[in-house]
């Protein structure tokens, strides 16, 4: 446990894959390299101390063709603040950083299964993300 949160609960919220024909299957299947992972998250405040985090990832191909699958999936934790957590700044690095580190390795996982039983078995995130990183850019 982290001294400013707890982590309650986490699960996935929505899944989804999506392939409309076969004809689209093998195209993607050929250009699935092209894909690229988009990750939004957001929060809102549940009872006192209480946030929910949902983390989104989007799977999708951003070129105009016309022949395209779609992975999406939601997941979301549910944190306990520790009571002293009072500041915005304190409360955005943990909701955008410090939660993340810890569930994304679970959601990683979760999304590579999808993409594995939807037909595309070879498919690695070869570049690992860093909350960190990502937070210091946003934020400093």
């Amino acid at each position: 446990m982290n001294e400013n949160y707890k982590i309650m609960s986490k699960f996935i919220k929505d899944l989804s894959g999506e392939t409309p024909d076969v004809e689209t299957y093998l195209y993607v299947k050929d250009f699935i390299s092209k894909y690229q992972l988009h990750i939004e998250i957001n929060s809102k405040p549940l009872k006192t101390q209480f946030v929910e985090i949902n983390t989104n990832l989007k799977f999708h191909d951003n070129t105009e063709s016309k022949k395209k699958s779609h992975f999406e999936m939601t997941y979301t934790s549910v944190i306990k603040l520790n009571k002293e957590i009072k500041d915005k700044n304190i409360l955005q690095k943990i909701i955008l950083c410090d939660v993340q580190k810890e569930v994304y390795p679970e959601i990683e996982k979760a999304l590579l299964n999808l993409l594995h039983t939807s037909g595309y078995p070879n498919i690695k995130f070869e570049k690992k993300v860093d909350f960190e990183e990502l937070y210091n850019k946003k934020f400093n």
